[in-house]
């Protein structure tokens, strides 16, 4: 039971820390809470069943394995461009306004995407019937699944190219300059626009294979599961320390392990409140994080 919950817990915490990964990107550059993110996930999920639907049909008959890739690229770039067109016109009007007036721009944005999703869409549950054989191996009297490795995998590699990318690539050095003082950065010539559009274009994209790979997990989307998973998200990222990115990475680990041993010994009814009260525990005994750096006021 206990090596069940921990492979199960890994899973669905490294969903987490993907979303998790935009929410602390933006707000390590902007100090703003992006709650439209958790909406892009579900964009990317509502994608991913589309795309994958049309490429696997008889008319098409793409393998498997070619579909998922091309799904996986179109999710990502589709979302890309999605998070760009949300910093456009929803959050870099109002970057000279007060804290609050791009807060209540985001939380529009989340509403306005949800309720767009469920015009389009419909408010009934689409399905998505088993593409990966469930059938897999056994660890320590645990079942692993190979869409379980797969979510691992790929969840690990774009956590460590992204890792790569912030700390090796010139773009990740402004990106990381933007981040500590903007306007030091335009003064040596970083184009801070350009460096905000690439960040919300990074989350959204990884925030594109999470919907994937929780539609395929799951079989099942809805235009309300944004909601839920980006608070669970927001909660990871808080629990790591916001604006970190290893903490991002720890929250949502952190974060799928206590959610899944405490619906498991504990109850499953509970199952959505274990992340909240970690969330709130956090706030109280470290509110920088496991990961963060504790603010220093100034006078």
């Amino acid at each position: 039971m206990f090596t069940q919950q921990l492979i199960n817990g890994l899973a669905l915490g490294a969903v987490y820390a993907l979303i998790a990964l935009g929410y602390t990107m933006v707000y390590g550059i902007l100090q703003l809470i992006n709650f439209a993110h958790g909406e892009v996930y579900m964009l990317g999920a509502y994608l991913g069943i589309i795309v994958l639907g049309f490429l696997t049909s008889p008319w098409v008959g793409m393998g498997t394995g070619p579909a998922l890739v091309v799904t996986l690229l179109a999710s990502m770039a589709f979302c890309a461009a999605y998070g760009a067109a949300i910093e456009r016109t929803a959050y870099r009007p109002l970057r000279q306004s007060g804290k609050l007036t791009p807060l209540i721009s985001a939380v529009g944005m989340s509403i306005i995407l949800q309720n767009f999703v469920m015009i389009a869409q419909g408010k009934e549950y689409k399905n998505l019937p088993p593409l990966i054989p469930s059938e897999g191996f056994t660890v320590l009297g645990a079942s692993v699944s190979p869409l379980q490795v797969t979510i691992l995998s790929v969840s690990l590699l774009l956590m460590m190219l992204l890792h790569l990318f912030v700390t090796r690539t010139r773009l990740g050095k402004a990106m990381r300059a933007t981040s500590q003082d903007r306007t030091m950065a335009g003064l040596v010539g970083i184009d801070s626009n350009r460096v905000i559009s690439v960040t919300f274009m990074i989350g959204s994209a990884l925030a594109a294979v999470a919907g994937i790979m929780v539609t395929l997990y799951y079989g099942v989307v809805h235009f309300f599961m944004g909601y839920t998973a980006g608070l669970k998200a927001f909660t990871a990222a808080v629990l790591g320390g916001i604006g970190s990115i290893p903490g991002a990475m720890l929250g949502g680990i952190v974060l799928g392990l206590i959610e899944n041993f405490g619906a498991s010994y504990i109850s499953s009814v509970y199952k959505d409140a274990f992340a909240f009260l970690v969330l709130i525990i956090t706030l109280i005994i470290r509110p920088s994080g496991l990961l963060g750096q504790r603010s220093i006021d100034k006078v």
